[in-house]
């Protein structure tokens, strides 16, 4: 825990990675490969329940189990001691068959797995909320008309519901992109000291520890870390659609445009100088950790070519970091749900900034419609220098192709904004069903 960690983590997915937790999936896998033993008559049915007994977390001495993690480099061989010990303080026979035929990364990786499980149950879930909070803003503003911008530029007229749909576009493609990950992250680790399995843990007892902790059966991925490094990067990505819709809320939020703003609450977006200060405070955490997980995803990627059977280094680099990439991201889900919840949408100011630029706004539109009759080419150059002569004159582009008497059919209704929406409304339905069919 930190300072900063309720403004850029999740407190619910905290509890899901805590070292209890993981220490505790640790021990499901150990009950799990103990009664599948059992089960197939590997060792007798009374030292499975016996060791099944034994696999709790109070039982063990956590900071002896710390402290000497230091000394094996990984948590499963002191567990593994302890829970031998406890076992064996029980019965002496019993305790020889502890761990029997696994090795110490089978542990630590089933147990990453089954709490990335976990985190992922609780994804889907508040992932859901948020595209029904974006499907809901997308159907209120379908028609509240702002500009588009282009380089930071004022461009022509969409919807501010075509923006929220572009957000739950990206957002949908995160959904089935983890949804794919599922079926190739969530597999057993059970393959002993090289990867081959042995006498003890055959295939028999391999697809019986899969069905007890709800994971597939899979051959060793010991240092084929595919698995882990696509996890990573389909969670990179998440982050970022997350991001970009930060982004536009930060930029929308800037006094000169003041579109949408973070909705208030009390000491909320204050400065410790300026009291008149509205500042962005949910986009920024969203950001801020956005601006992390790249460097994150990039060491998993890194970490991908082990040394043959069993790696020394990358392998253990990737424990806390994907750790840190999940917090980060199911950080930003939060913030983005709090956002979302209270955002506030000023479509009277959204009306008012498409009158900034004096109609050349319009201008695609102009010379759209006069393409016909002139060609393309010479209507975009007339529509070109009439558009230099109202700047130049500040003056409105709809009075300069009047003075210049240009023929354009309903002159008047090319300069509304409902007129320059092209197929914007068209997408919207077109995005709103392809999500409601996921």
């Amino acid at each position: 825990m930190s300072l900063y960690s309720s403004l850029f983590y999740s407190s619910d997915v905290q509890s899901l990675l805590s070292e209890e937790t993981t220490v505790a999936n640790m021990l499901r896998f150990e009950a799990a490969l103990a009664t599948a033993q059992a089960r197939n008559g590997l060792i007798p049915t009374v030292s499975a329940e016996v060791i099944a007994a034994c696999c709790v977390v109070d039982s063990l001495d956590f900071e002896r189990l710390k402290k000497d993690i230091a000394l094996s480099v990984n948590a499963a061989i002191p567990l593994v001691k302890q829970l031998t010990e406890i076992v064996r303080n029980r019965d002496e026979t019993t305790a020889g068959y502890v761990h029997l035929g696994a090795t110490s990364q089978d542990v630590v990786d089933t147990a990453t797995v089954l709490t990335i499980k976990t985190v992922l149950d609780w994804l889907d879930d508040k992932l859901s909320a948020l595209a029904d909070r974006l499907m809901t803003l997308t159907k209120e503003h379908r028609q509240t008309v702002m500009i588009g911008r282009t380089l930071l530029q004022q461009a022509k007229p969409i919807t501010f519901g075509l923006k929220t749909a572009s957000w739950l576009d990206g957002l949908s493609r995160s959904q089935q992109r983890l949804a794919a990950c599922r079926q190739r992250v969530l597999v057993l680790q059970l393959a002993g000291a090289v990867g081959s399995r042995n006498a003890s843990i055959p295939d028999a007892v391999h697809q019986e520890v899969a069905s007890l902790l709800g994971l597939e059966p899979s051959v060793s991925w010991h240092t084929q870390r595919d698995n882990i490094a696509e996890l990573a990067a389909v969670l990179g990505i998440l982050s970022g659609s997350l991001a970009k819709i930060a982004n536009d809320v930060m930029l929308l939020m800037q006094t000169e445009i003041a579109e949408v703003l973070e909705g208030k609450a009390a000491g909320k977006g204050g400065s410790s100088t300026m009291p008149h200060k509205r500042n962005p405070v949910t986009t920024t955490a969203i950001l801020a950790n956005a601006n992390r997980i790249p460097n994150l995803v990039a060491t998993l990627l890194s970490a991908m070519p082990q040394e043959h059977e069993r790696s020394a280094g990358r392998w253990h680099s990737e424990w806390d970091v994907l750790t840190d990439i999940m917090q980060l991201t199911a950080g930003s889900i939060e913030r983005s749900l709090e956002l979302l919840d209270n955002l506030d949408v000023d479509a009277d100011r959204m009306r008012q900034n498409l009158e900034l630029t004096n109609g050349l706004i319009y201008a695609e539109t102009v010379s759209l419609a006069l393409a016909p009759k002139l060609g393309k080419a010479n209507a975009h150059e007339l529509v070109e220098k009439a558009c230099a002569v109202a700047v130049s004159e500040r003056k409105r582009l709809k009075d300069v192709l009047r003075e210049q008497a240009v023929d354009v059919p309903d002159l008047d209704k090319l300069f509304k904004p409902e007129h320059s929406l092209g197929q914007a409304l068209e997408i919207i339905d077109l995005i709103l069903k392809k999500h409601n069919k996921l």
